[in-house]
């Protein structure tokens, strides 16, 4: 069993910077993929981005590409998402997973590769 924990979040105004972290419970972390997601009010969920379990490979959504990094430190069980130049359309709630699937880090966008969630932790951005 897998939990994670999301932190970070929180009010900034539009071009300022953002740290998300996800603290996982576990042994097994390094064994496992992790993703951040997002959902606005009235919107499905989205991908935001990707990490493979021993984080050289990544994978972005479009919108956050060259703005957003994801990286991991498998020593500390976290998985970090650093958001700058943001925007008022990245207001939401970002969630952290965790999946056991170890393939081609381009279908992790699928949500249904995820088998743990957090609770989420709220981002507004103010303009």
């Amino acid at each position: 069993q897998v939990q994670v924990v999301e932190s970070g979040g929180g009010l900034v105004q539009a071009g300022g910077s953002l740290r998300l972290s996800c603290a996982s419970s576990g042994r097994s972390f390094s064994n496992y993929p992790m993703g951040w997601f997002r959902q606005a009010p009235g919107k499905e969920r989205e991908f935001v981005a990707a990490i493979n379990y021993s984080g050289r490979s990544t994978y972005y959504a479009d919108s956050v590409k060259g703005r957003f990094t994801i990286s991991r430190d498998n020593a500390k069980n976290t998985v970090y998402l650093q958001m700058n130049s943001l925007k008022p359309e990245d207001t939401a709630v970002y969630y952290c997973a965790a999946g056991s699937y170890r393939g081609y880090i381009g279908d992790h966008y699928k949500t249904d590769l995820y088998d743990y969630w957090g609770q989420g932790t709220q981002v507004t951005v103010s303009s």
